[in-house]
This record gives C-alpha cells, sequence and structure tokens, in this order.
C-alpha cells in the first residue's frame, strides 16, 4: 500500500442524523479506496450513532467541543493522513485522490479544499453566493487535510477555541510547514438555511472568538478574517455577479451584515464577563 497510503477520515457529529448519511456515503464512494473512517461523537441524543455504525466500528464519543472531538480521532486514527470534515458536508469523488497526489508532490503540511454551499430556500442561496467569493482566500478558508506526523508536530487542534480553531490550526501549519491546495470541492450542505438559526450559531462561536484574538500573531489576517469592511470589499470585487444576481448579493449582504453584528455583540459580552471574572 506504499503508492495508496492509508486515509483517517475524521468526521465529527452532534445531533447529525439530517445529514450524516449523506457525508458518510460520499466517503464512501471516492475513487481512493484506501480509507479508514472514524465518527467522534459529541452525545447525540437523534439516530446519529446509528447511522454511524452501518460505515464504520471507529465510533467514539468525546466533546465539549469540536477541537477535542478532532483530536481524539486523530489519536484513534492509524492513517498516515488525516482529512477532518464536518457531518454536513459531502465530498466530491476525487477529493481523497487529489488531496494525497498534491500533498506527495509538494511535501507541503496542510491542503486546502475549496467549498460550495448547497442547501434549499433563499437563505441557503445567498450562502451559496457568500462561499464562492471565498475559493482562492487564504485567511478565510483553512486546510482539511494534514500528514498525521506534521498534525502531530504541531500540536493538532486548540481545545480552548470553538469556532475559529480551523484558522488557528491553519495559520500554525502553513507557518511552520506550508499549506498548498486542490480544485475538487466539498459541497456543505446549508440544508433549509434559516436567518435565526444561523445568527444563533454565529452568536453562540463570537463569544469563544477571544482566545483566538489573544493567541494570533498574524494582525493582519485577524482585520481581514473580522472586519466587516475587508468582506464588503471582497463582495465588491466582481461586479458581473451583482448584476447577474441582484437580489440574492443584497440578501447576502444583508446576512453578512446581521451576522457581524450579533458576533460582536457576542465578542463584547464574553470580553466584559472576562474582564469580571
Amino acid at each position: 500500500m506504499k503508492n495508496n497510503p492509508l486515509v483517517s477520515v475524521i468526521v465529527t457529529t452532534k445531533n447529525s442524523a439530517n445529514s450524516l448519511q449523506a457525508c458518510l456515503e460520499s466517503i464512501k464512494s471516492q475513487s481512493y479506496k484506501n480509507i479508514e473512517l472514524i465518527v467522534v461523537d459529541n452525545n447525540s441524543i437523534d439516530d446519529t450513532r446509528e447511522i454511524a455504525k452501518r460505515y464504520t466500528k471507529h465510533l467514539y464519543i468525546a466533546g465539549p467541543e469540536r477541537s477535542a472531538q478532532r483530536n481524539l480521532g486523530a489519536k484513534k486514527a492509524n492513517g498516515e493522513y488525516l482529512l477532518f470534515i464536518d457531518s454536513d458536508m459531502i465530498l466530491t469523488v476525487d477529493v481523497i485522490k487529489c488531496c494525497v497526489s498534491t500533498i506527495k508532490l509538494q511535501k507541503v503540511g496542510g491542503i486546502i479544499i475549496p467549498e460550495e454551499s448547497i442547501g434549499d430556500g433563499f437563505w441557503a442561496k445567498c450562502k451559496k453566493l457568500e462561499r464562492s467569493y471565498y475559493v482562492g482566500n487564504e485567511f478565510i478558508e483553512a486546510a482539511r487535510f494534514f500528514p498525521k506526523q506534521k498534525f502531530k508536530i504541531i500540536g493538532g487542534f486548540d481545545e480552548h477555541l470553538t469556532g475559529p480553531e480551523d484558522w488557528d490550526l491553519s495559520q500554525r501549519v502553513k507557518e511552520r510547514f506550508g499549506v498548498s491546495r486542490i480544485h475538487e470541492y466539498i459541497l456543505h450542505d446549508e440544508g433549509k438555511l434559516s436567518l435565526i438559526p444561523l445568527l444563533k450559531k454565529k452568536y453562540y462561536y463570537s463569544k469563544k472568538i477571544n482566545e483566538y484574538i489573544k493567541k494570533t500573531d498574524n494582525k493582519d489576517n485577524l482585520i481581514k478574517q473580522f472586519s466587516l469592511i475587508e468582506r464588503y470589499k471582497i463582495f465588491m470585487s466582481q461586479p458581473k455577479i451583482i448584476l447577474k444576481y441582484p437580489l440574492l448579493w443584497v440578501g447576502m449582504i444583508f446576512m453578512k451584515t446581521c451576522e457581524f453584528s450579533v458576533g460582536a455583540i457576542g465578542y463584547l459580552y464574553s470580553k466584559s464577563n472576562l474582564r469580571k471574572k
């Protein structure tokens, strides 16, 4: 198996019954076949674990957040390479094959896989349009595929972070070993996306951002990641898209403005609590 090393795909779940089967089927259907599937669940109360057991015997329980789940999955993995995905992601058929061939050729520490949003309803279409702007923007995208040895050297995911842990790990890997990218896509299934649950999720993660800001030395990246003005610049960089999808573009701007506003409230609230403590 020297030319086709084992790849451990680590899927984190929490009440993921609605999306998990499509995710696991996409892993099973990869053109690259030497794959070990690991599911790490965070105490789901739906049928998540039953679905996972149909596809793998490697099912583990961990928490309290995604970073700890991923690190446990990495510890249990036997693969030479690690791929971390969420349960609402679907791999196009050649993703793993392209990751392996690219990382063997370029000898980097991580691979970025571009994402495309899919889903039902107006807000899902707005999210699809938003994500299309991020392809090629490395301060937004993050590596998901790593050689296990380099992942261990870098220390894995920071378990104090929830939300920006992908950015944090990818930046550390890039500084130490470099990152590259492939052109095959991950499909991110937003489902029937509604604005209020989306904002609640953003508020939850924003309360965890302070730790990331304190540990990050790259202030240019911070500005690009957390500045609404910088996002507006990206969204206005392609006038043809605005003219082609004017209603979706306006909806996307409204959605992103709401997300940033809620995020700012969550960040300030958590910072205030830290000062009191």
